[in-house]
């Protein structure tokens, strides 16, 4: 009798216990539920669920593995493609010789997660990586930005770097979950990834239409500031000749014709070291010729106050010279050593801030009010047109990626969605390209052209692309995406760094936005030139 009372009292001191538990974690799901933030959704569950059943027949079945080669002898312990083999054993080899598991709803996603047979590259590759990225030929823009925002537009150069490196790190923390063991779990492979869990389950999709868009819109105006810096350095280096800016962004559209036939990364591989060698005989060169002028350098010119209208512009201009947070993913993901990415991050963002930021001041300190978009424009005529070439050269090669990258984009989103693409595939089944498709290749390299024609404003696009798109995808998404997905392990700075990311981004990006456009609608009004 007393152990029944004893179990009836027990009972009902547990139950009321898990009362309480559940009406507080109701009370504080849904306070966070109406600030918009959620836990995790089902589909994740699952996937972990799937996950551990999976890791835990692969346990089973190593153990029947050593069973059975004890209970035969070894004998032919090695076959695993043998007819005894049906859909569904839990045989598994830890060389990966055994058969493949059977497919399930989550499309491979476990697969996904598992290790692959693809190069991995170490932290030093994927640093190079980035630095190319964050440290590439738009950097010749930011004494321009110097120009309009002096002291602050420095400050700026600095905070770019420091919160691209945040959001970087938190984007990718978005990648991965914690499952029942509590050990990191990768869950998600890219930017889409991410932003379709955050608007899971009611718009799945929604998310990575809304990145796509955004990628899209950056990559394709990357490729438009190509064409226009290639115009305005060949006609800003050969002024005597007949040839007007928008004929050179022509001729340097005809050049990038070839572009539209690209099939892999191979071929545009092959560009990055030519790249680079361009890029470093630049900077040597600009750096060099400015530390020749430097007792003539006008310190007295680097204000502390800013150009009200013209500093949001500059605003734009640093972001964009910053922007890698779409590949990132990507490229943590194929690092021998993923807890190396961290250091990576830190020591490309530090190398690249003091690099962008000594560059920028000693080249507005050489040319101050007279400082042009393109600070290459500013050296003589002696050395400007060979700077000039190499600078068109590296234009050129660059080119071809962000175009390869956009075309990959528009044609797994409109042509290769299976039963929800809006067109039919652009590929036959012998996997060529179909000749309409190769004409809306190059109608993409067409349309790069005319908006060159008609926008050749370098300083103005920069700064445009990077109010709408590049503080989107650096400031704005990252940090909403963490607090959304992680918002329950977060602590108290973490949220308040998350928010004043978000609302500084917003702001940032909504006047720069404004500005820009201005700045372009006076200069097509008044056709004012670079």
């Amino acid at each position: 009798m007393a152990t029944v009372i004893r179990s009836k009292i027990s009972n009902k001191l547990s139950n009321a216990a898990t009362t309480v538990t559940n009406k507080s974690q109701e009370k504080v799901s849904g306070m966070f539920a109406k600030l918009g933030f959620q836990a995790a959704t089902d589909e994740e569950a699952l996937g972990f669920a799937a996950c551990d059943d999976l890791d835990y027949d692969h346990r089973q079945g190593l153990q029947m593995d050593i069973l059975k080669n004890e209970g035969m002898g070894g004998e032919g312990g090695g076959d695993t493609g043998g007819e005894g083999t049906v859909e569904g054993d839990s045989h598994y080899q830890r060389d990966g010789t055994g058969p493949p598991p059977s497919a399930s709803k989550d499309g491979g996603f476990c697969s996904e997660l598992g290790g692959s047979d693809k190069p991995r590259i170490t932290a030093w590759e994927a640093g190079w990586n980035v630095t190319n990225a964050i440290q590439g030929m738009f950097v010749l823009g930011l004494p321009y930005a110097i120009l309009h925002g002096g002291y602050l537009g420095l400050f700026l150069i600095i905070f770019a770097a420091v919160v691209c490196c945040y959001t970087g790190k938190i984007l990718i923390a978005c990648l991965y979950e914690e499952n029942e063991d509590g050990q990191l779990v990768r869950v998600r492979d890219s930017y889409v990834d991410i932003a379709n869990a955050c608007c899971a389950p009611r718009f799945p999709s929604l998310g990575g239409h809304v990145v796509n868009v955004a990628q899209i819109i950056e990559l394709v105006m990357t490729c438009i500031l190509y064409v226009v810096v290639s115009g305005n350095l060949m006609y800003n280096s050969f002024p005597n000749l007949p040839v007007s800016q928008r004929s050179w962004a022509i001729i340097a559209t005809a050049a990038l014709l070839p572009c539209a036939f690209l099939k892999n990364l191979k071929a545009v591989s092959k560009f990055s070291l030519l790249c680079t060698i361009a890029h470093f005989i630049i900077n040597v060169l600009v750096i060099a010729y400015c530390l020749s002028r430097a007792r003539d350098w006008a310190w007295d010119k680097v204000k502390f106050y800013i150009d009200v209208k013209k500093f949001p512009i500059s605003i734009g201009i640093i972001v964009f010279s910053y922007t890698s947070q779409i590949f990132l993913p990507s490229l943590e993901g194929n690092m021998q050593k993923p807890s190396e990415f961290h250091c990576m991050m830190n020591w490309t963002h530090i190398a690249a801030c003091i690099l962008k930021g000594l560059f920028a001041l000693v080249a507005y300190l050489t040319w101050a009010d007279e400082t042009k978009e393109v600070i290459t424009d500013n050296l003589p005529s002696s050395i400007r047109a060979i700077v000039n070439i190499f600078l068109v050269s590296k234009a050129l090669l660059s080119y071809p990626l962000p175009f390869f990258a956009a075309v990959e984009v528009l044609e797994k989103s409109f042509f290769q969605e299976g039963g929800r693409a809006f067109f039919p595939d652009c590929y036959g089944g012998d996997g060529r390209l179909k000749s309409w498709g190769l004409s809306l290749r190059c109608a993409l390299v067409v349309f790069t052209m005319l908006m060159a024609i008609y926008v050749p404003h370098f300083a103005l696009l920069m700064g445009l692309t990077g109010s709408l798109t590049g503080a989107g995808l650096c400031f704005l998404l990252p940090s909403l995406f963490h607090l959304k997905l992680l918002w329950r392990k977060l602590l108290w700075h973490q949220v308040f760094f998350d928010v004043a990311i978000f609302v500084i981004g917003g702001i940032c990006s909504i006047s720069g936005f404004i500005h820009s456009v201005e700045g372009l609608i006076e200069a097509y009004k008044y056709n004012l030139s670079d």
